[in-house]
């Protein structure tokens, strides 16, 4: 992780609000970093960035949308994830509806674990996240050794 993060920016319908409320109060951090968003949580958050901005306070980098989570948008960002492109991620969730693509969401929250990527589920993890003394330094995340899975003799896991 170098010292601009990447950061994936995600929103379930009922917590988008929640999220943008977040990103208006922390807009000026936020505007030294490259956002990335799936579907209309990212054109929302352009569109509450684009009243904040100055010319003092421009944002550094444009935001990047994905598609919508239930159209793929989390698949787009668990790959972003394998592929070492996204620090970290805050995703309001809504823990009250059930999803019907539940099943990406849970993939996806699998792969921020797996990879060790730091993961906000709510504004006071969230809150965390960018106050801590790491959030503008260079970090290297501990990533977990999985050789020993990939390597491992199939025809053993086959008797078992």
């Amino acid at each position: 992780m170098k010292r601009h993060k990447r950061i994936a920016l995600v929103a379930h319908d009922n917590r988008k609000i929640d999220l943008i409320e977040w990103v208006e109060w922390n807009w000026k951090i936020l505007s030294e970093h490259q956002l990335i968003c799936t579907g209309t949580t990212g054109k929302l958050v352009e569109e509450s960035l684009r009243k904040k901005v100055t010319r003092e306070h421009p944002l550094k980098y444009k935001i990047k949308k994905l598609k919508s989570g239930p159209l793929g948008g989390d698949q787009q960002l668990g790959s972003l994830i394998t592929e070492g492109n996204i620090d970290m991620m805050i995703f309001f969730w809504d823990p009250m509806q059930q999803q019907p693509h539940d099943v990406d969401v849970k993939a996806l929250l699998r792969i921020t674990v797996l990879y060790n990527v730091p993961t906000a589920c709510n504004r006071s993890t969230a809150d965390f996240l960018i106050s801590s003394v790491l959030f503008n330094e260079p970090y290297k995340p501990i990533i977990k050794d999985y050789s020993g899975y990939i390597n491992r003799n199939i025809d053993q896991v086959k008797t078992e």
